[in-house]
């Protein structure tokens, strides 16, 4: 039996129609970080796609594990596929967190991780501990890198176990203030490599 809305048939025989425009959520790149110092996404390099072809794009961080001790996690965006990470950015943080203990439990703006106009890596990640059982976890979202009209926004969002014991959830959000088209995006730790862990990269058409 077909689905049928407005003369216009959307399902017949549980397929969607080929005239019918989806939403999707494509994934076009995975890396594994094998210690390493840096992981970064630069358009045309390795099947990466980050132009126009999608308006929107998120990256996905999973059980990132640093081999150095309470660092932070990061990012910069590059107009010249790479060669250089150091667009200036304007940013705002605020984090959740509590103690596995329970001696600790509030919010609060991080003046330290935000941005005013400075071309530097955008903490995202705040201390995240090195032991076995430690990592991070979240989501960056980049909006319409490839405009040259706009500037180019970002949300992240991101848990990660501090090595204080505690889970911290923290929030940043904030521009790339360049109307260059923004075409690679690199992640790293503030020292030390990345020793294992995972990050996704989607296009949202």
């Amino acid at each position: 039996m077909g689905v049928i809305s407005n003369g216009t048939t959307l399902l017949d025989a549980g397929a969607i129609d080929s005239g019918i425009v989806a939403g999707s959520m494509v994934l076009i790149k995975t890396l594994t970080a094998s210690t390493s110092g840096t992981l970064s996404f630069v358009h045309g390099a390795s099947s990466v796609i980050f132009d126009s072809t999608y308006k929107e794009y998120v990256f996905k961080f999973i059980d990132v594990h640093p081999n150095g001790d309470g660092v932070d996690y990061s990012f910069n965006v590059s107009i010249d596929g790479g060669s250089n990470y150091n667009v200036t950015k304007t940013s705002t943080q605020f984090n959740a967190r509590h103690s596995e203990n329970n001696d600790t439990a509030a919010s609060s703006y991080i003046t330290g991780n935000d941005l005013a106009q400075g071309t530097g890596f955008q903490i995202i990640g705040d201390g995240v501990g090195a032991g076995n059982d430690e990592s991070l976890v979240g989501t960056l979202q980049l909006f319409d890198p490839s405009s040259t009209t706009f500037v180019k926004h970002f949300i992240a969002r991101i848990n990660n176990y501090r090595t204080n014991d505690n889970s911290y959830d923290v929030f940043t959000a904030g521009y790339a203030n360049t109307t260059s088209a923004v075409n690679a995006i690199q992640f790293k730790f503030g020292s030390g490599n990345i020793d294992t862990g995972t990050i996704k990269m989607y296009g949202i058409k």
